[in-house]
């Protein structure tokens, strides 16, 4: 019991003797975090100015924070007097780098992807986008992750190895959008004149561009109806503009278009009745 007491007394005073460079440690390791964000943010202007792009932005921002924080560790762990635990994080940082990567392959797969994503720049901050399954703006961009929001308001964080290694489209790269809808129109009406219609209508819809020209044109002959495409551009890079709204107004104007002008529309939903004749079908039942 003696030797336990003892044993404790002395582990105790040596911690009472660390505990001034600990607290030391701990002060400049917390420090070394708010000059990294001090830092951080002058880089962010500095950038800002030199009209970089918020993604290199976020990106040389976070490699300075890391930097910073590792510079800070290495501090504290001297002060503490593991000055050799110091040396070999440093000496052996290539060792350190492959055990953590094979331990954090997936992690290090995204910053890696995150890094060349920052200086391709398939896409920007507000840019629509789909990858795989998910399309959306993008609201953010990050070494690990790119955050997107859909169109019903779902907030989606796509690693950046799946969109580094998978095709993107990118609706607004140039800021041209191709929007088209379809209508059957009867074998029996003129199908010039109608497409002929159908285009000066969609000409006069609100925010519809002129140049790249709208267009409709025959894109197949069904069972029961002659099928055309409408399609049109609009300019993504109006903030503005709302996709769906402008599709509905200009497949209204076309539905009423069609109406007004008594042209018959085959959805293949039913089959077209025409009676042109008011007399009296009568029926004769005899009995056998």
């Amino acid at each position: 019991m003696e030797i336990l007491l003892e044993s404790f007394g002395q582990e105790w005073e040596a911690l009472v003797r660390l505990l001034p460079r600990l607290v030391i440690a701990l002060v400049v390791f917390i420090v070394t975090i708010f000059i990294s964000k001090f830092i951080s943010k002058g880089i962010m202007k500095l950038l800002a100015r030199g009209k970089f792009n918020l993604i290199h932005q976020n990106f040389f921002r976070g490699i300075t924070r890391w930097v910073m924080m590792i510079i800070g560790l290495i501090i504290a762990l001297n002060i503490l007097g593991l000055k050799s635990l110091a040396t070999s994080l440093v000496a052996g940082g290539g060792i350190t780098a492959v055990v953590l990567g094979f331990a954090f392959r997936e992690i290090g797969e995204n910053l890696l992807a995150g890094f060349f994503l920052a200086f391709s720049r398939p896409f920007e901050i507000g840019s629509l986008i789909q990858s795989g399954e998910f399309q959306g703006i993008v609201k953010n961009i990050e070494l690990r992750s790119t955050h997107i929001r859909a169109a019903d308001g779902r907030d989606i964080f796509i690693p950046s190895s799946e969109i580094f290694s998978k095709p993107i489209i990118n609706f607004t790269k140039d800021g041209l959008r191709r929007l088209s809808f379809k209508i059957g129109i009867d074998y029996s009406d003129n199908s010039e004149n109608v497409r002929m219609l159908l285009l000066e209508t969609v000409k006069g819809v609100e925010n519809i561009l002129i140049d790249p020209k709208p267009g409709v044109m025959f894109s197949a002959f069904q069972a029961q109806y002659v099928e055309l495409e409408v399609f049109f551009w609009i300019d993504m890079f109006d903030r503005q503009v709302e996709l769906g709204k402008i599709r509905n107004e200009a497949f209204e104007k076309c539905r009423r278009a069609i109406m007004e002008n008594n042209i018959t529309v085959s959805a293949n939903v039913s089959n077209n009745l025409s009676l042109s004749s008011a007399k009296t079908l009568e029926l004769s039942i005899s009995k056998v």
